[in-house]
């Protein structure tokens, strides 16, 4: 499937040539601002893969409108400008900026910037993913130890008891262990 791209630039003419360099390449332009604000709403409602986003634009300028995409999205943004100044290249270190590329921008720049920043993007997500899948099996744990707690506590009984308890509960109502663990603390713990 294609990437679909965003192309946010105030100079219309720069925003032809670079949807034209990257529909020859191969991806989906699916939207194209001239401005900040008119990037974030079609942020929202296009949800790009990617949205090249030039700095300095009028009424809100792209770091700006990157900082409020990034907060409701993870939205990978790659920055365009002319100027290669440090206190924009500082301003752009936020967690969505994948690449920093400065114009003139030609395909021999444009398309492997794309593709490194969605890939770097598809890694980011991975990540992200994993540490959430991590802190949600702790969360499962930390629940299954507070309700054997409960239960050695209760019924005074040994940490092995109360597991082989728990985990009899859930084989023979066949539920997850963190649902019995749930039942248990809801019960108990009231």
């Amino acid at each position: 499937m294609k990437k679909r791209i965003m192309v946010v630039e105030d100079e219309s003419i720069v925003r032809l040539d670079l949807t034209m360099m990257l529909e020859e390449a191969g991806y989906d332009v699916v939207g194209q601002a001239g401005d900040g604000e008119k990037a974030v709403e079609q942020a929202f409602s296009l949800k790009p893969d990617l949205i090249i986003m030039d700095i300095k634009m009028p009424i809100l300028n792209g770091l700006k409108a990157s900082e409020i995409i990034s907060k409701k999205y993870n939205t990978p943004i790659l920055l365009l400008t002319a100027y290669s100044q440090r206190e924009y290249i500082d301003k752009a270190k936020q967690a969505n900026i994948m690449g920093y590329l400065v114009k003139p921008v030609n395909e021999a720049s444009l398309i492997p910037a794309v593709e490194i920043a969605l890939r770097q993007a598809e890694n980011a997500n991975a990540f992200r993913e994993q540490v959430e899948s991590m802190n949600q099996q702790l969360n499962e744990r930390k629940m299954v130890e507070k309700a054997k707690g409960i239960l050695m506590k209760k019924f005074n009984m040994p940490e092995d008891d109360a597991f082989k308890k728990m985990r009899k509960i859930s084989m023979n109502k066949q539920v997850t262990l963190e649902n019995v663990a749930k039942r248990i603390i809801l019960k108990y713990n009231a």
